[in-house]
């Protein structure tokens, strides 16, 4: 009896570390994965030379620049450009890494719980609530190939690196807590700001989000508390994207990243704690890397619909995605470097 007990004892845990081992799957993102026609439009002087089809906006940066050196101030032209910088992957357990090929690893501590999916049936439409977690990676790729040589505004990391996984993050899971880095979200709790929402929607759809809503994150829902939960989960896809845009916020308010486009941005970063939502796209590299275009583009600014281009992109009971994120750059390339 007591040798059966043990029998099915063992059954059961080789049957948890099999099934822990097919909840989380990945790869390692190669370069030919990327979509490099993200990196477009290159413009010089503030006219785009290289577009590929790409869209663009304004920054306001001046065409003929200067930045100061120590003491000397060296004359420059602007160059603009869109640079891959982080990888990013949201994920529904705590501790699996698809973008490290799929490992689960074990945190050595409780971390917040993943949120099963839970859904409900409102007016006919099925929708629910989830909650993510996510690891953002340094991959300044265009630094690492050095496929611009003793270019200046590139970004400096050493390489690809975790820097960040909000299973150590506190307020990540709590929508309380989180108020001490947006108190600003009690300002917009009322049905008029939700539906100036759907106005950042269909702007962010057609062209880029509106900066001034910056507590909307286009049509994937509400920026606003910044955690992992997703209150109105319509499809993976569109939940992830939702968690993408707000970590990126979450990291400007925190001060880990920097704007680098328009004016200020053209000698160097600086600090931006409420992001302008239209200095970043971003492309899925997992579980689907969209290389093959849709409309001529591959990268979608945030807050642009997933639903024009997402069918057939997600694994049922495997929503763990991986994203590329683009970041607008300004930059006054000196005359004299």
């Amino acid at each position: 009896m007591i040798a059966r007990v043990l029998f099915v004892i063992l059954i059961a845990l080789f049957s948890g570390r099999a099934a822990a081992q097919v909840e989380c799957t990945g790869k390692i993102i190669e370069l030919d994965e990327l979509c490099w026609s993200c990196i477009f439009p290159i413009g010089v002087f503030n006219i785009p030379i290289f577009t590929e089809g790409q869209e663009d906006w304004d920054t306001g940066a001046e065409a003929l620049c200067s930045c100061t050196y120590g003491p000397y101030t060296i004359p420059g032209i602007n160059i603009s450009f869109w640079e891959p910088i982080r990888l990013v992957e949201t994920v529904r357990h705590p501790g699996c890494f698809p973008m490290l090929d799929g490992q689960q690893m074990d945190l050595g501590r409780h971390a917040p719980p993943h949120g099963q999916l839970k859904r409900n049936s409102d007016y006919g439409q099925t929708t629910g609530h989830s909650f993510y977690q996510v690891h953002w990676y340094t991959n300044p790729v265009l630094y690492i190939i050095q496929s611009l040589v003793h270019f200046p505004c590139l970004d400096t990391a050493t390489g690809l690196d975790l820097a960040y996984m909000t299973e150590y993050d506190p307020l990540w899971d709590d929508s309380e807590d989180t108020f001490i880095l947006n108190p600003d979200a009690a300002l917009f709790t009322s049905v008029l700001a939700s539906v100036a929402c759907a106005v950042d929607c269909v702007w962010a759809t057609f062209d880029f989000a509106l900066p001034f809503l910056f507590w909307c994150a286009g049509c994937q829902g509400r920026m606003y508390p910044l955690v992992g939960w997703v209150a109105g989960h319509i499809g993976g896809i569109q939940a992830s994207s939702l968690i993408v845009q707000r970590f990126t916020n979450k990291l400007h308010r925190q001060g880990l990243m920097r704007a680098a486009w328009g004016v200020p941005g053209q000698c160097g970063q600086y600090p931006m704690p409420i992001m302008d939502k239209r200095a970043y796209k971003k492309q899925m590299v997992w579980p689907f890397r969209t290389t093959n275009k849709f409309d001529g583009k591959c990268c979608n600014p945030y807050g642009r619909t997933t639903q024009i281009w997402q069918a057939g992109k997600t694994v049922v009971g495997r929503e763990d995605y991986g994203w590329q994120v683009f970041q607008r750059k300004d930059c006054c390339y000196p005359a004299r470097f």
